[in-house]
């Protein structure tokens, strides 16, 4: 547990453990009902940067959680091949430089993964959209073809006898 607190007040990761802490009390006063989720969506569009579709305090508390625990993997990971000295100040810099990039970049696929799942223009919901009703009966009519029937004979295609 002290090598948690000390990776997470140490540097690159203090850099997003205070990030992290603002958007948990966001997120906490959105809970009690003293904030709105939405609050910051007429104030910031995140669709070029890949990101829309989801309110802007979803996209940014994510990518910050994100950047935030990549960071901190990262220094534990790097923690014992650069003790000291220069080394540790380039993997430092090197876990600032990787965390923002990498989360942003999982941030977007997670973000895009409700919108492939839930497609802005639903299917055919209509009757009418999907055609005609017909019975099919399961005999052959010719070229090994099923025949099929419909209840309105106007419908049928032309040259083709029932």
């Amino acid at each position: 547990m002290r090598t948690f607190f000390m990776v997470a007040t140490g540097f690159p990761t203090f850099l997003f453990t205070v990030p992290l802490l603002v958007a948990a009390g966001f997120w906490l006063l959105v809970a009690v009902g003293a904030a709105d989720p939405r609050t910051f969506d007429e104030d910031a569009d995140l669709g070029a940067l890949g990101l829309g579709g989801v309110p802007v305090a979803v996209a940014v508390s994510l990518w910050t959680a994100l950047a935030w625990a990549g960071s901190l993997g990262a220094a534990v990971l790097l923690e014992p091949f650069a003790a000291t000295g220069p080394a540790r100040a380039l993997t430092g810099l090197a876990g600032l430089a990787a965390a923002p990039a990498v989360s942003w970049w999982a941030t977007r696929a997670l973000v895009r993964l409700p919108q492939r799942l839930r497609p802005d223009e639903p299917g055919p919901s209509t009757p009418d959209s999907a055609g005609p009703l017909c019975a099919v009966r399961p005999e052959r009519a010719d070229d090994g073809l099923f025949r099929s029937d419909r209840p309105d004979a106007a419908h049928r295609a032309p040259g083709r006898a029932a």
